[in-house]
């Protein structure tokens, strides 16, 4: 991923509202610490599992009180951030105006190959410091679900991996994923 540009979080929303960063879908861009970056392109394994954790929070979640996000920004304006996550629990409610906050966000879910070096690393950083209690790693390289919690001094204090085991997301612990259910 490079670099494009530095800017504010007003800045980028700016250039959203006024039409700047429409490339027609041809270019992918995520706001990271007052960075304009450059997305990997997703291959069909992730898309796959982004597919098969769509369908299971889908079905699963009670949407009189968690929103589905998927690919879709949440927002940090302390750290200048807007990152777009794979799948993002957030809490239910109106974000046609502004987008969830960190307080907001109940799980975030990256699926990774290609960028597991960036979402276990700066990502992983990044949300630890917004405070996000629950983030999940769909690990395609090892086929696991990477699991970090108890965030402070923008570092997660707890990493568990998990490849046969159920996931349960802290705010929901009645729910349960198989990582063999991805794959």
């Amino acid at each position: 991923m490079s670099t494009i540009a530095r800017l504010s979080l007003e800045q980028y929303d700016e250039m959203i509202r006024c039409g700047v960063l429409d490339r027609g879908g041809q270019q992918r861009l995520e706001f990271i610490r007052g960075e304009l970056r450059e997305m990997t392109p997703m291959g069909p394994r992730h898309e796959d599992v982004v597919d098969r954790l769509t369908i299971w929070c889908a079905e699963n979640l009670p949407k009189e009180r968690v929103r589905l996000r998927v690919q879709n920004s949440i927002g940090i304006p302390g750290l200048e951030s807007a990152p777009e996550p794979d799948i993002a629990w957030v809490v239910q409610g109106d974000y046609s105006q502004r987008r969830p906050s960190a307080a907001e966000t109940l799980l975030i879910i990256e699926v990774a190959e290609s960028s597991l070096a960036y979402d276990s690393g700066e990502k992983a950083e990044l949300y630890a410091t917004a405070g996000i209690a629950d983030y999940w790693i769909a690990n395609l390289v090892h086929r696991w679900i990477e699991v970090r919690r108890a965030p402070a001094g923008g570092r997660y204090r707890s990493l568990q991996t998990f490849s046969d085991d159920e996931v349960r997301p802290l705010e929901l612990p009645h729910l349960a994923i198989r990582p063999s259910m991805l794959w």
